[in-house]
């Protein structure tokens, strides 16, 4: 059955910026547009719709990087029938107008073709990527010395790191939290943070402080010039990254902050400087409030914003995934979330627990 929807990815990927029908889908297919859509949906966990605006929009995002090219061509080459309404999906999507967008670039949560039939590996270093890494690092330490302090997202990324040795000899810790699931307080890192974040992840106060703060006692201790925040573009790291910036400004850190947007698959990555400011505010608002916040974020927070609303839902495209192939074995349908659902970076912690809330 993979076999048949990667046929149909390659073909919507065809049609992707010429007139689209699912009625053409399936004729050329040889079945109704009902099951290619049935199909479509029951594999990858996605509707054909909701597809084809994702990649259309990351297309476009990338189109916009090249200055000799006009915003409203774009918005026609896309399938856009006016600049206007190219604007506000754009900005429905990234929170971010294609004009600001265009002037500074910032980090957006990749959305590349669906390969329902390749490798599902993890942690396939590129070495090219390796070497940026590496470059990137040593440009930081040469202007900020011992001074510079590394915040990776988790342990596995804080473990391969230490590995392959790229931070040299600066400082760097784990952040070892799941900021998108259990309650969280205003107050990060008091004590009674602790205690309900403990208390969610279902850990006694102890251990939480052994797992989760004990790591970070460089962060919470030393005066650093600079900090650097080594995080994906999924909505888990981005939840995470958010309460770092959000930690920071309640500390009153006024040093430099660096975003570096790491792909954890590839090992890619994207420099980003940050402005402290808002996140207090911001982090009150998405974690605690649960709604939009009234600053503007860099896109790929926003995105990951978005996808954290959509996580709470009692019914979402994760656990109606779920319910539909209850009948797979336990840890196959946690592999094919993993690989379904990669713009979440859940865990298969966080995947045990929606599988066994859906069996109830």
């Amino acid at each position: 059955m993979n076999n048949i929807v990667q046929e149909m990815i390659e073909w919507i990927e065809s049609h992707l910026l010429e007139g689209f029908s699912l009625e053409h889908l399936g004729k050329d297919m040889g079945y109704s547009p009902y099951y290619c859509s049935f199909k479509f949906h029951q594999i990858t966990g996605i509707t054909i719709k909701k597809y084809r605006s994702l990649r259309k929009m990351y297309l476009a995002s990338m189109a916009l990087k090249d200055p000799q090219k006009k915003i409203i061509d774009i918005a026609f080459y896309h399938g856009f029938s006016s600049q206007e309404s190219f604007s506000r999906a754009f900005k429905n999507t990234f929170g971010i107008s294609p004009n600001d967008y265009r002037r500074s670039p910032q980090p957006l949560q990749t959305f590349v073709k669906l390969n329902l039939l390749g490798e599902r590996g993890w942690f396939t270093m590129d070495i090219s990527q390796k070497l940026k890494i590496e470059a990137l690092q040593e440009k930081i330490n040469a202007q900020y010395d011992q001074k510079l302090l590394n915040v990776l997202n988790g342990q596995m990324m804080y473990e391969e790191f230490a590995k392959q040795q790229l931070m040299g000899n600066s400082d760097y810790v784990p952040f070892n939290e799941a900021m998108c699931t259990n309650p969280t307080t205003s107050v990060i890192f008091s004590e009674e943070f602790n205690k309900i974040r403990a208390t969610g992840h279902q850990v006694s106060l102890e251990d939480y402080e052994l797992i989760t703060v004990n790591p970070l006692k460089p962060l919470l201790t030393n005066d650093y010039q600079c900090i650097v925040l080594w995080f994906g573009d999924d909505m888990f790291c981005q939840l995470n990254l958010l309460t770092v910036l959000a930690f920071l400004e309640q500390q009153g850190y006024q040093g430099k902050v660096y975003y570096h947007m790491v792909k954890e698959m590839t090992y890619d990555v994207e420099e980003t400087e940050i402005v402290l400011g808002d996140y207090m505010e911001i982090y009150e608002q998405v974690l605690i409030q649960h709604r939009l916040p009234k600053a503007t974020v860099l896109p790929v927070m926003y995105q990951g914003v978005q996808l954290y609303f959509n996580y709470l839902k009692e019914e979402n495209e994760i656990t109606t995934y779920i319910k539909k192939h209850l009948d797979m074995p336990q840890n196959d349908l946690i592999k094919q979330l993993f690989y379904l659902f990669p713009h979440y970076g859940l865990g298969d912690r966080q995947y045990s627990k929606l599988i066994e809330k859906s069996k109830e």
